[in-house]
Formats: C-alpha cells, sequence, structure tokens
C-alpha cells in the first residue's frame, strides 16, 4: 500500500500533524496529514488532492519537496510510506476529517501516540528543520 503524507511546517519551524477520529483505524492516534495514493495518480498528485480534502489547503505541485520514506508491515499487506516537505500553501489548515491538529516543533512529536510508519520520520524532521 502506498501512502503519502506531507510535513507542513510553518515559519516558526513547527509541523503540522492531525489526530485519527473515532471509528478509524489506529483512532486518537496523531499523524502527519495525507493518505492512499489511488490507482493512476502519482504520489504528489495523491497528497495535493488529500490536503485539500483533509485540511482545505491548496498546493502546488512544485512546492513539494521529496523528504523520507518509511516501511510498516501491516498484517497481510505492507505500508510504504511517502514523506514530503511543505513550506508553501494556499488557505488556512483545518480539521476536515480529524478530530483536532496541533502545530508541534519535531521534537515535541516524540511524546505523542503516533502510528508506527509515522514515529522513524520524527528523527529525520529534526534533522531537516
Amino acid at each position: 500500500m502506498l501512502v503519502t503524507a506531507a510535513a507542513l511546517v510553518d515559519r516558526d519551524g513547527r509541523v503540522l500533524v492531525q489526530q485519527r477520529p473515532p471509528g478509524t483505524a489506529m483512532a486518537g492516534l496523531w499523524e502527519f496529514p495525507g493518505g492512499k495514493v489511488e490507482p493512476g495518480e502519482t504520489p504528489e498528485t495523491a497528497l495535493i488532492r488529500e490536503l485539500d480534502e483533509e485540511l482545505g489547503i491548496v498546493v502546488d505541485h512544485g512546492c513539494l519537496a521529496p523528504a523520507a520514506f518509511a516501511s510498516e508491515g501491516l498484517g497481510d499487506r505492507h505500508l510504504l510510506l511517502l514523506l514530503y516537505a511543505l513550506r508553501k500553501w494556499s488557505g488556512i489548515a483545518e480539521a476536515r476529517h480529524a478530530t483536532a491538529l496541533q502545530w508541534l516543533r519535531p521534537v515535541q512529536l516524540h511524546a505523542l501516540p503516533m502510528p508506527p510508519a509515522d514515529r522513524p520520520l520524527i528523527g529525520l524532521l529534526e534533522a531537516l528543520i
């Protein structure tokens, strides 16, 4: 399963994370916004679509910078998570599908309960930001 996610970085060096809503897999955990790549989509196109759907922001393809990836087994499936860094977008992020949003410094992410695939990306973000 191919999934894309964004590390939205604000002017203060904080990263946006969202909390998964009740009734979903891994409900209550904090994650980087993004989602599955659908058939016929590129990872970048999928991420732009997901950020519009989940946060209501508009992203230009040229603003997505590949940052890192994570690989995680999920029972009988395997997840490959592609993380892009993003510093420019239009609009104000709002929690359309998530329970809540938080802007945190990368070091603060260590204290959050996060999905296994997201956790190894924290240290990489600390080095990048």
